[in-house]
């Protein structure tokens, strides 16, 4: 899979907020009184842990909304494989630029390999059956695009981006609309020729209302391994078959192994740990 790389656009103003935050009123008042304005310096960025890298344009972005004269020599690509002491890039620049924006590029690149690298573990683990690891909309509020490229950047695909994209009819849906074929009918009815509809489902019963009356996909949630390939069954091809519910790289291969198309998990972008990535000068 190619990971295109996300538009300055998507992450300029993030960066710069979070720049805005730790200057505060008065600046990096220990850099500028320590290190002397023409000092030039070279900072190598390398992994501490074994995972998977992504966010190295986000991380240029801090040191270079600091001071445009930094520059990035990259050595292992977003998408790259690491292992502790593997050397990810080259900063060199102003010191004072390199020592400033450090802290804010940093915690962008360690959350997004970390969500990277979470990802590909997944993926690993599922890896010889038809299942794709898929994130969801449990996204940190305003990374959201950061973290799905992440995703991305493990080997994993992405669900929704946002509430716009397609129908996801879940439980609370169905209960207000009053069942499940009274939300797929008023669904049908207000969605454009382009939008797919995708209901979730807890029960096998479930499952067949919601197939008779013609979904794209079914999200069959907190199912076991055993109901899950009963509802591959039934679903025979007519839908796109999606699992999900606290599933973990132990339970992934044997809900892979009952036939889903996808996996959805939420953990991958809201608790994934970061990656331990350290800027030092040797």
């Amino acid at each position: 899979m190619t990971l295109n790389p996300l538009p300055s656009l998507l992450y300029e103003p993030l960066v710069r907020a979070a720049l805005l935050e730790d200057l505060g009123r008065a600046g990096d008042i220990t850099t500028d009184a320590i290190v002397p304005r023409e000092r030039h310096a070279s900072l190598k960025l390398r992994a501490r842990q074994h995972g998977v890298i992504a966010g190295l344009d986000v991380a240029r972005c801090a040191f270079q909304t600091v001071s445009p004269d930094v520059r990035m020599e990259i050595t292992r690509p977003d998408g790259s494989a690491v292992a502790p002491g593997d050397m990810i890039a080259t900063i060199s620049g102003p010191a004072r630029a390199l020592l400033t924006g450090e802290r804010v590029a940093l915690n962008f690149l360690c959350h997004l390999s970390g969500v990277a690298s979470a990802t590909a573990l997944l993926v690993a683990a599922v890896k010889g059956t038809r299942a794709q690891i898929v994130c969801t909309r449990k996204t940190t509020p305003g990374l959201r695009a950061l973290e799905k490229y992440a995703v991305r950047a493990g080997g994993g695909g992405n669900h929704r981006f946002g509430l716009d994209d397609a129908v996801l009819i879940k439980d609370n849906h169905i209960a207000i609309a009053g069942g499940i074929k009274a939300a797929i009918v008023s669904a049908k009815a207000h969605a454009g020729h382009l939008v797919k509809i995708e209901v979730e489902v807890d029960t096998l019963a479930q499952l067949e209302e919601a197939l008779a009356l013609g979904v794209d996909a079914v999200l069959l949630d907190n199912m076991t391994p055993a109901e899950l390939e009963r509802a591959v069954g039934i679903i025979g091809g007519k839908a796109i078959a999606e699992a999900s519910g606290r599933i973990t790289v132990e339970t992934a291969p044997a809900i892979a192994a009952a036939g889903v198309d996808l996996i959805s998990v939420g953990w991958i972008t809201h608790s994934s740990a970061a990656l331990d990535i350290g800027l030092d000068d040797a």
